[in-house]
């Protein structure tokens, strides 16, 4: 058992899935030594709260994805209004026509390598992206067991008055220094879900400041260009809708701006029998013809019969119809202790056998 950090946001997993990953942040953060079930939990000082899809209601309560592809998605595809970006991401470059598919891993007894090894096996490829999680003060590793895949760190945060007012100057140009060290291109992804109300560094835990969190982005940006990290690509990323759905926390009001952001992302589950248009279609539309977008974190629960299934397929009809998405990593556990859902791809046979047919794709080829 690996002890939480010290210096680390003290989480509660609430409903939401990415707090799961933050249980096993010293294991998850470029190390290989510990299976990811072994890792100690981080204890709570923010309050849980509902499922992702219960903080703000759906563009559309839409019923569970019907069998395969169904024409519903191809449809739902079609209204994503924005042209797409023909270019972009960086030094993680945006693909036309190609989407990179990767994961974050975190299966019950088995280490990253070992479950790199196991999806290698089942897909018949590699990742392209390996995700993992890194606390504010951890020192970031390349895992070894990842090859050529892209690395992607979900780097947590801190309150951003203690950003903006330079005390922590040191830490981001520590982690600039040693990403530019390894020299090979990385995606980072600071204070995802900032528009929730369930990380320390949400607009809601920083008296609803949305143009804290902006400041607090262009200032690590700037201390990042300047230790010379001009291989770490930013990956600006909400949660598909707003927790508290109120105007001050809109997505947009989070957003740095263009010079300052490579890839947009975004967190997209289907807890509730949201389509991939309902979740996706605002963050393509608003996004899609600037930036390319990347499904940072996304998977499915089931709903019985070969629902999971069915959604994977509707998934990557979408994705195929859509060409601003240049990215998709899936949320891959059944880690949760506290959780009875199981995000496995390989939950049942037909969701891997969709799973691995959409991974196999032309248009995974990134």
């Amino acid at each position: 058992m690996t002890a939480a950090p010290s210096d680390g946001p003290r989480l509660k997993r609430r409903g939401l899935l990415t707090i799961a990953a933050l249980a096993t942040l010293p294991a998850a953060c470029g190390r290989d030594t510990t299976a990811a079930a072994d890792a100690a939990p981080l204890p709570a000082t923010v309050p849980s709260s509902g499922p992702v899809s219960s903080l703000a209601p759906a563009v559309t309560a839409s019923a569970p994805a019907s069998a395969s592809a169904s024409p519903s998605a191809s449809a739902a595809a079609k209204t994503a209004k924005a042209a797409p970006a023909s270019h972009g991401g960086g030094p993680v470059p945006f693909k036309s026509g190609q989407a990179r598919l990767g994961a974050w891993l975190a299966l019950s007894g088995k280490s990253l390598s070992q479950s790199l090894a196991l999806r290698r096996q089942q897909l018949g490829r590699s990742y392209d992206i390996v995700h993992i999680f890194c606390a504010w003060n951890e020192h970031f590793e390349r895992p070894s067991s990842i090859g050529d895949s892209t690395l992607m760190i979900s780097w947590t945060g801190v309150k951003y008055d203690q950003i903006n007012n330079g005390s922590n100057d040191s830490v981001i140009a520590a982690a600039a220094r040693n990403l530019a060290r390894q020299g090979k291109p990385t995606l980072l992804r600071w204070g995802w879900e900032m528009n929730g109300n369930w990380f320390e560094w949400d607009g809601s835990h920083n008296g609803q400041d949305t143009a804290g969190f902006v400041k607090a982005w262009k200032r690590m940006h700037g201390i990042f260009r300047d230790e010379g990290a001009d291989n770490v690509a930013w990956n600006w990323s909400p949660n598909w809708n707003s927790g508290p759905n109120v105007s001050w926390n809109k997505m947009q009001r989070y957003y740095p701006g263009d010079a300052y952001v490579d890839w947009v992302g975004v967190s997209a589950y289907n807890f509730d029998g949201e389509t991939p248009r309902t979740l996706l279609n605002p963050i393509v539309n608003a996004y899609g013809g600037r930036k390319p977008i990347m499904l940072s974190e996304t998977a499915s629960i089931d709903h019985g019969g070969n629902s999971k299934a069915n959604w994977i397929g509707d998934l990557s009809a979408y994705v195929k119809a859509t060409p601003q998405i240049g990215a998709l990593c899936w949320f891959d556990t059944d880690t949760q202790s506290d959780s009875e859902h199981n995000f496995r791809i390989d939950s049942t046979s037909a969701s891997l056998a969709a799973f691995r047919t959409m991974a196999r794709t032309a248009r995974f080829s990134g």
